[in-house]
């Protein structure tokens, strides 16, 4: 039987594989910033699924820690890396 723990689980692969994909196969560097932040999302929420423990238990706190480390992480990466595309559109209209 498909719970939910599984439901939110293959979600999270699915959406990090679109996201991976999407990376592999960017026309712009824009839609690989954004490709990379989806596959990201599908990660943490894989991450989540992994916590999940039972309906009687309080669910795994490393991975829950994992999870909203790695999302302060993405939005600074993702703030550099549109400020690094930025530039280099910038630099590359300029030359």
């Amino acid at each position: 039987m498909l719970t939910a723990q599984w439901l939110y689980g293959l979600a999270g692969c699915l959406i990090a594989g679109i996201g991976l994909g999407n990376t592999l196969v960017g026309s712009s560097l824009l839609k690989r910033i954004l490709a990379i932040n989806v596959m990201g999302a599908g990660v943490f929420m894989l991450l989540i699924a992994v916590a999940y423990r039972g309906p009687d238990l309080s669910p795994d706190p490393v991975p829950h820690a994992l999870a909203l480390t790695g999302i302060v992480v993405a939005v600074s990466a993702t703030a550099l890396a549109l400020a690094l595309a930025r530039r280099l559109d910038r630099e590359q209209d300029d030359g």
